[in-house]
């Protein structure tokens, strides 16, 4: 950086401040810039003219560069404590994850260190702290912690499905990472979830072999699948293989980690719905299992009856009827 003069006027102290802010999305922490000789004073008469603003006790911004989302994260980390770290979802935004948009920012704190709340800002208390070192931008914890971290606090087990699958989707960490930060957790809150959320992405073909895929059809009044094979596809993914070879119905779980967040859900969900319709083949993605088993299994029980009513003649169609019209499909005779 170009050397500074003792005394730094204006002339200075505004590209100065400038060439910082630009790097942090608008903002300056007031250490950042007495390095720069520009001391409070200075401060002082650039808030008074209407160039900078303040943000609580550290953070100035500097409103001749565009304020961008990341300066909130840099001024929760700054106002929060000291040695004050992102986590959960702010942190995986921080390091590079998109497609979810967080109420609020997390914020790690050591017990004992003074927090200062913000609005918008939550402060989690931890006995250990530990800071990413390869991490660029604000100061955080490791994706792999971050990420269970955001799976705990999800508002519901679809979210924390989604949480856990976006940072692999987008190569943030690997499965094998995440599965042992897991393994290295304490008592967890949504335990039983997660670690199956965790199975699924990182061992696809063991996790779909303990499926219990067959329990879910008796539990919406059709049999067990005639077959249930776990295969491996081309692509490395894994399958889990089911059918009923007497009315021609295959449905096909897949384990694989490439595409698992709740986007591709949706799609199979809605691409099913056309499936009944002509085809014989259902797929499901293994994390919509866990994480929205009832329209999953809703597809494929309407699927089985349809095409057993086909093959049976319409004179049993009374034992579909009576089965559609159990209170898990939420229709009434």
């Amino acid at each position: 950086m170009t050397s500074v003069p003792k005394k730094v006027g204006r002339a200075w102290r505004a590209p100065l401040a400038e060439q910082i802010a630009a790097t942090q999305g608008g903002v300056v922490h007031r250490s950042q810039l007495r390095s720069q000789r520009i001391g409070r004073d200075d401060v002082r008469a650039e808030v008074a003219a209407g160039r900078w603003q303040t943000h609580g006790k550290h953070t100035v911004a500097v409103l001749a560069v565009p304020t961008e989302p990341i300066a909130a994260y840099w001024t929760a980390v700054w106002e929060s404590g000291s040695g004050a770290l992102l986590d959960g979802p702010a942190a995986l935004i921080a390091a590079g994850m998109t497609g979810f948009e967080p109420r609020r920012i997390d914020v790690a704190l050591l017990n004992g260190r003074k927090g200062y709340q913000r609005a918008g800002v939550r402060i989690r208390r931890r006995r250990e702290l530990v800071r990413d070192p390869t991490a660029g931008g604000p100061p955080r914890v490791p994706v792999s912690i971050a990420t269970i971290h955001a799976a705990q606090w999800a508002v519901s087990d679809r979210q924390a499905a989604l949480l856990l699958c976006l940072p692999i989707q987008q190569r943030l960490l690997t499965p094998n990472s995440l599965a042992q930060a897991w393994h290295d957790m304490g008592p967890s809150p949504r335990r039983e979830v997660i670690a199956s959320i965790i199975a699924d992405v990182s061992a696809g073909a063991h996790s779909l072999g303990e499926l219990d895929f067959g329990g879910h059809c008796l539990a919406f009044g059709i049999p067990e699948p005639a077959r249930q094979v776990v295969r491996d596809g081309a692509d490395g993914r894994a399958y889990l293989d089911a059918g009923w070879d007497d009315i021609g119905l295959v449905v096909e779980i897949d384990g694989g980690h490439h595409q698992l967040a709740l986007s591709p859900i949706d799609d199979a969900l809605r691409q099913n719905d056309e499936t009944i319709r002509g085809s014989k083949v259902l797929r499901i993605p293994v994390v919509g299992l866990r994480v929205a088993p009832d329209r999953f299994m809703k597809q494929v029980a309407s699927a089985y009856w349809m095409l057993w009513t086909a093959t049976n003649g319409v004179a049993h169609a009374h034992t579909a009827a009576a089965t559609l019209c159990n209170p898990r499909f939420g229709r009434t005779p």
